[in-house]
């Protein structure tokens, strides 16, 4: 049923989350585990369940997200038709860019009605998971439901954002929003699926009468009136929704089983950057780390994942640290807790540190 299914990935509805990291990119293309882009999962899972129509809404800072996703190739999905599609941040009436979710939707009707597809799956991109959205789909048409909701089971002390309760059937009876809890709770993760004629219709009516938030204007609103269905997702789900929260989504990665679970099977796909083969010097020591093409290693990595063309000076010790691509760390400087955006350059005898609840940050392109 994929195959009659149209994807639109959400690549910056939640860019206030890390301002750290969309100062000057959108929040799908923040780089991640070494070589990818937040952007990469939902796309990557689309073109896996057999979606090869994908839209991809944009607002500001996009373009390294063009850079990025370029004519969607290296997703197979440079085609002729339908493909992999940039739509604006306006709709077709206004030259404002879209203020939420409603109004980002509003703007791509056109692209959801050239469409034939059948079903529609929305996609935010502040999230690493793979899921198979066919069984999404096909779980939805089997309930008959109006819209589905993907969620993970866990204790969120992260952003609090939407979570519900279900019945017996798995229908869901009660969503709560904006509502912080220790324990562990249904925590919807960004994922919907429509029948595109009912998306369609909602987006006409939300319009109507004036409606602005997704969650509280249709989902709560409509909650005794439509059939509205949880699939539970039970692997492996990191949000980031903060600074804090992105710096452990990459260190989960020094964990085998994370990375097996995420990184094999089914691919996650990336736009391919030919490089040199990492370099580790007789005064290189590596532990514990992810060392990405192009690296240069002459000091001590422990705990850690590197860009690509990292550079670490000798007698430099960086430990449980994120550096981005580009970045060249001096001689005889000690890192812990550190996230490095690209192309920084730390001069020698620099020491920085923070905690792991909170990682010093230095801000893309800064020299300290």
């Amino acid at each position: 049923m994929a195959a009659s299914t149209v994807g639109v990935i959400f690549s910056s509805i939640n860019d206030e989350y890390v301002p750290e990291l969309t100062r000057v990119r959108s929040i799908g293309s923040i780089p991640y585990g070494g070589r990818y882009r937040l952007v990469d999962f939902p796309l990557s899972n689309m073109v896996n369940a057999g979606i090869t129509t994908v839209g991809v809404i944009t607002r500001n800072n996009y373009q390294s997200l063009m850079d990025h996703l370029g004519s969607g190739k290296y997703w197979d999905l440079a085609r002729k038709n339908g493909g992999l599609i940039l739509l604006p941040p306006y709709s077709d009436e206004s030259e404002t860019l879209y203020k939420n979710r409603l109004e980002a939707l509003k703007g791509c009707t056109s692209f959801l009605r050239k469409s034939n597809a059948d079903y529609v799956v929305l996609a935010d991109a502040n999230a690493v998971y793979k899921l198979d959205y066919s069984k999404v789909i096909d779980y939805h048409i089997k309930k008959n439901a109006d819209i589905t909701l993907a969620y993970h089971e866990h204790v969120f002390d992260g952003r609090a954002y939407m979570t519900f309760r279900m019945d017996d059937d798995e229908r869901i009876n009660e969503i709560e929003v904006d509502t912080a809890a220790d324990y562990e709770r249904k925590n919807y993760i960004g994922v919907m699926v429509f029948r595109r004629s009912f998306l369609l219709s909602t987006i006409q009516n939300a319009i109507k009468c004036g409606y602005k938030s997704m969650s509280r204007d249709i989902l709560i609103r409509e909650l005794p009136n439509l059939k509205i269905y949880g699939y539970k997702y039970e692997g492996f789900y990191a949000d980031i929704s903060s600074l804090s929260e992105f710096f452990k989504a990459n260190m989960a990665l020094l964990n085998s089983s994370v990375r097996n679970e995420i990184f094999g099977a089914r691919d996650i796909y990336t736009k391919v950057n030919d490089s040199a083969p990492a370099k580790i010097c007789d005064t290189g020591k590596i532990k514990n780390s992810l060392i990405s093409d192009g690296c240069l290693i002459e000091g001590n990595v422990e705990n850690c994942v590197l860009f690509r063309g990292v550079k670490i000076g000798k007698g430099t010790t960086v430990k449980n640290c994120v550096i981005m691509s580009e970045t060249e760390i001096g001689e005889n400087c000690t890192l812990s807790y550190v996230v490095c955006d690209k192309e920084t350059k730390i001069s020698n005898g620099i020491i920085l540190a923070g905690i792991e609840s909170q990682p010093y940050f230095v801000h893309k392109g800064t020299n300290i």
